[in-house]
């Protein structure tokens, strides 16, 4: 197909192909003259990822590469595969970062602080201190109670990852762990929903008393 009907096919205007061929997110298609080549299906599938990736998921243009330089060259260590996904949506860490309280709660889970990479132990004493600045304490009990939640996920989540080819399971934990990020999150927000009106009932969340 010509670059007109791969826009056509994929609804991402020429200009922007163009620019993730520059940018080298896309795969060049076949010349067929100077000034024009043929595209295919793995083109289509391509640029759905991209769009995935740089839309759905919020990642800049260099992150997405980075990841699909993996997609397509995946690291031999399984474990790798998990570091390349986090850190194309993970803040590198500030070199006089205390990870302290990261690795006092990562040793009461019994989740082993040297399983656990140096920029995300910063994230979750980021977001710690952002609870705590705002005066929102939580309880030590709630916060357990997330991270058992959180492991039963991770443990889906890396239990699911297929085995037949490093190819398969580095998509596999690309997309699991870009792409899952905002399912997560709506499919919280539905269950405090539910669990809010299970609690307070219909008038309550209306701005009515709640019978009795």
């Amino acid at each position: 197909m010509r670059i007109s009907q791969l826009a056509a096919a994929t609804g991402v205007p020429v200009a922007t192909i163009k620019y993730y061929l520059r940018e080298k997110l896309l795969h060049e298609g076949v010349l067929t003259s100077a000034t024009q080549a043929r595209y295919d299906d793995s083109h289509v599938r391509r640029l759905k990822l991209i769009r995935a990736l740089v839309g759905t998921a919020g990642l800049s243009v260099a992150a997405a590469r980075e990841l699909l330089l993996g997609v397509d060259n995946p690291p031999e260590a399984g474990h790798d595969l998990l570091g390349l996904a986090h850190r194309a949506v993970t803040r590198p860490a500030p070199d006089d970062v205390d990870l302290a309280p990261a690795q006092e709660l990562l040793r009461r889970w019994g989740w082993g602080e040297q399983a656990c990479d140096r920029n995300t132990q910063a994230a979750l004493v980021e977001a710690l201190a952002g609870l705590s600045s705002a005066g929102f304490e939580l309880p030590s009990p709630v916060l357990d109670r997330y991270a058992q939640a959180m492991r039963d996920v991770a443990d889906a989540d890396v239990g699911s990852v297929p085995t037949d080819s490093p190819e398969a399971a580095m998509r596999y934990v690309v997309l699991g762990t870009v792409l899952m990020e905002p399912v997560l999150l709506a499919m919280r927000r539905l269950a405090q929903q539910s669990a809010s009106f299970e609690r307070f009932g219909a008038g309550e969340l209306a701005g009515e008393p709640h019978p009795g």
